[in-house]
């Protein structure tokens, strides 16, 4: 697309972080979303992807890509399901210091083999810092089971795939087709669980609905079309560790709507997460004038 080639590097770390803050919102809106229409984790990532792959095809123009429905899609769904396994099985602060401190790792370790992607001291450096900030804003490690750190992983894995897969792909059709092929593998289990929200009342039917149309719209189509744009000149490497704005972004919302509470290390690691987001771009707007567009180096 013309429009994704003509992106600058500064605007496609707008773009990324943009995505990582909207993702932020989305873990409160499903949790509001399942106290109020008792819809299961799966069932919420259903309806997300299938309402966010009709929001994005009304505006796209780009042709179905079976590569897309058949590579990406699979593995959008495989990431969102083992990320709620790894809930289950070892809490939040856990499972989301595991998936998303692997995922610049993986990430990283991808792109130099398959992509042929630079990583220099500097990129080293920031995604350790950023891992370790994540460590503290998560509450450090905890006792994690075979299964919740299998899980973890698996969605760590899932998530570079889908990164290192989208470097070469125009953004739209990689968000409106990767939806599409994720609702569809999401579809047997969302429907063993119950598809439709279970309130009793107008007005958690009423929730439920609006809860659901801000999932689809904002964290949904909205961020994934931005990220997916921004990998079009960002590195897979960077947009991965600037992802970790997400966890930051739903401390906050935490703390501000839901009254709760963080210790003294976890601001630290705030503060920490902040410094190392802060240094990689910086790092990036740097180099990129030394760099072919698109290779993503930092």
């Amino acid at each position: 697309m013309n429009h994704a080639a003509a992106l600058s590097v500064r605007q496609g770390l707008v773009y990324v972080s943009t995505a990582a803050v909207a993702w932020g919102t989305g873990g409160a809106a499903g949790a509001l979303l399942h106290g109020a229409g008792q819809l299961s984790p799966v069932a919420v990532s259903f309806w997300r992807f299938a309402c966010g792959a009709v929001l994005l095809l009304a505006v796209a123009r780009s042709r179905p890509s079976w590569r897309v429905v058949l590579l990406v899609g699979p593995a959008m769904a495989v990431c969102q399901a083992a990320y709620f396994a790894a809930i289950a099985e070892a809490g939040v602060a856990v499972a989301t210091m595991i998936t998303m401190g692997a995922a610049p790792l993986l990430v990283a370790a991808g792109g130099r083999i398959f992509l042929g992607e630079r990583l220099g001291r500097t990129g080293l450096g920031c995604a350790a810092l950023a891992v370790a900030g994540l460590a503290m804003l998560t509450g450090g490690a905890q006792t994690v089971t075979p299964a919740g750190a299998g899980y973890s992983l698996l969605s760590a894995a899932a998530y570079c795939c889908v990164t290192l897969t989208t470097r070469r792909m125009p953004a739209d059709g990689v968000a409106v087709w990767g939806f599409a092929g994720g609702a569809a593998c999401l579809l047997p289990l969302a429907a063993s669980g119950g598809l439709l929200p279970a309130g009793h009342t107008v007005t958690s039917m009423v929730t439920s609905v609006l809860l659901l149309g801000y999932l689809a719209a904002v964290p949904t189509a909205l961020a994934y079309g931005l990220f997916f744009a921004g990998l079009r000149v960002v590195g897979g490497t960077t947009a991965a560790v600037l992802s970790l704005l997400e966890p930051l972004v739903a401390a906050v919302i935490g703390i501000v709507l839901l009254g709760e509470r963080m210790s003294t290390v976890q601001v630290g690691g705030a503060m920490v997460l902040l410094c190392a987001l802060a240094w990689l771009a910086r790092g990036e707007l740097r180099d990129a004038p030394h760099q072919h567009k698109g290779s993503g180096s930092c």
